[in-house]
């Protein structure tokens, strides 16, 4: 287990993005936030447009959409804190792309295992609704509740937030 691990879960809307971000520390490190989305519609564009303006420039962002192991293994420093914001659209677009996900999902537990600096992860939770009724959505619902639980298990502190407010599941309380 690796406390400079952090996992934070939560639904669509749930407050996660904006908790996540607020555990990171005001000034003592550099910021990174390695964004999973890409602006495929006018719609997402949007949304990443406001998650920018929300963090402001203290925050450096980097796009690591596909290559999340190896944005890890290369901005993780000592004095650097790491927010991935998510890992469920890095997973939808494995799968959109038609990549291994086992082996990226693999790659990207080594990284943290490696990483020397912190990182904290978002996620969304999607396994507490209905059964999907097509294919590809189950077998979106399997691999990102597989993933979620691989990352809780190395996490040292896991978070799931609803309605803006964030539960402990693992480790240290939520600040106040």
């Amino acid at each position: 287990m690796r406390p400079a691990v952090t996992l934070v879960l939560g639904g669509a809307r749930s407050g996660k993005s904006r908790f996540a971000e607020s555990l990171a520390p005001a000034g003592e490190m550099g910021r990174v936030y390695v964004a999973t989305a890409e602006p495929v519609d006018d719609e997402m564009a949007d949304r990443i447009a406001i998650h920018r303006s929300r963090r402001g420039s203290a925050w450096r962002t980097v796009e690591a959409p596909i290559a999340l192991a190896q944005t890890i293994k290369r901005e993780s420093t000592p004095r650097t804190w790491l927010l991935v914001d998510c890992l469920s659209v890095w997973l939808g677009n494995l799968m959109h792309h038609d990549l291994d996900v086992g082996a990226a999902c693999e790659a990207l537990l080594e990284a943290l295992a490696a990483a020397p600096g912190p990182v904290v992860l978002v996620a969304s939770e999607v396994g507490l609704g209905i059964v999907p009724d097509n294919a590809m959505a189950r077998a979106f619902r399997d691999h990102a509740g597989r993933l979620n639980q691989a990352v809780a298990e190395v996490a040292g502190t896991v978070f799931f937030v609803a309605a803006g407010l964030p539960v402990t599941l693992k480790g240290a309380p939520s600040p106040d």
